[in-house]
């Protein structure tokens, strides 16, 4: 029973999606005039998509519940230099507020050198340029040794949701990336296989910034792309996730921490992820 409701909560996203999807049709063709059959038959459906959602949403209460602990693996830092971590599994679990998508141990890392200024929200325009903020353009580096399972680089870098009504914008723009998929979520993303069946993912890259193509095989600390605002990004930053599938649709995330990196501008070296609002500083491990 354990295992099936395991199973049914790796699947819950994509019946969520394909449900939802049924009953836009349902309401969009609810005006057009059918016989008997047909509306029986939209019926049918609409019945068995209320169903599936009804069901999805209770597999997102029980299912963490059933999801076993594990310890952190300890990966090498996306990227060197000074860096703000927010949405920190190291704050809270899960990170961004769900699940779904791999994401429950996730983090996002904005850049803030001490010698540049990044750009204050609510200060300047509502949309401000990618290139203003010091994160856009910086390597990301392999957080594992592995081989590339998935390597994307065509979505473009849009510009910053840098105030008020850009995150309202933001709000609405989520909703029509989430009906298509994890890819418009992630944006320009790379993903590798390590060789204990881990799947290291880092998200929001720059267009064009590939160093790596599906196939290859990289070491940690390796400069796989740059730092870009793709996807579903207020500014840019660096998405780093692990996950026990290579799809996001079905993936559970995995709990994760740094090596070496040093935590509040301090001198000691650590194995761990910065709290949301806290900086951590990482040097380049391997080129």
């Amino acid at each position: 029973m354990k295992r099936a409701l395991l199973s049914a909560y790796r699947v819950r996203g994509p019946a969520y999606a394909v449900a939802a999807l049924a009953l836009i049709a349902v309401a969009v063709t609810s005006g057009i005039p059918l016989g008997d059959g047909a509306r029986q038959g939209r019926g049918v459906i609409a019945v068995i998509a209320l169903g599936v959602l009804a069901v999805s949403v209770l597999l997102v209460f029980v299912g963490p519940r059933l999801i076993p602990t594990r310890h952190p693996a300890t990966l090498a830092s996306p990227v060197s230099g000074r860096w703000l971590g927010m949405n920190s599994p190291a704050t809270k679990v899960p990170s961004h507020g769900i699940r779904l998508y791999g994401q429950a141990f996730a983090i996002d890392l904005v850049h803030e050198p001490v010698d540049t200024r990044r750009p204050a929200f609510g200060d300047g325009p509502v949309m401000r340029r990618a290139r203003d903020y010091p994160a856009f353009g910086q390597p990301v580096r392999a957080m594992i040794d592995g081989t590339v399972v998935r390597a994307t680089d065509w979505r473009r870098d849009h510009r910053a949701r840098s105030g008020g009504l850009a995150l309202v914008y933001m709000v609405i723009e989520g909703a029509v990336r989430e009906l298509g998929g994890p890819g418009f979520i992630l944006g320009n993303h790379v993903t590798i296989r390590g060789a204990n069946g881990e799947y290291a993912t880092v998200a929001h890259l720059q267009r064009g910034s590939l160093a790596v193509t599906v196939g290859a095989t990289v070491r940690a600390g390796e400069q796989i792309a740059r730092c870009g605002n793709s996807g579903n990004s207020s500014e840019p930053h660096v998405h780093a996730q692990l996950m026990d599938r290579v799809s996001p649709w079905t993936a559970q995330g995995l709990p994760m921490t740094f090596t070496g990196i040093t935590l509040d501008d301090g001198p000691a070296h650590v194995t761990a992820l910065p709290r949301t609002g806290q900086h951590m500083t990482a040097s380049v491990s391997r080129e």
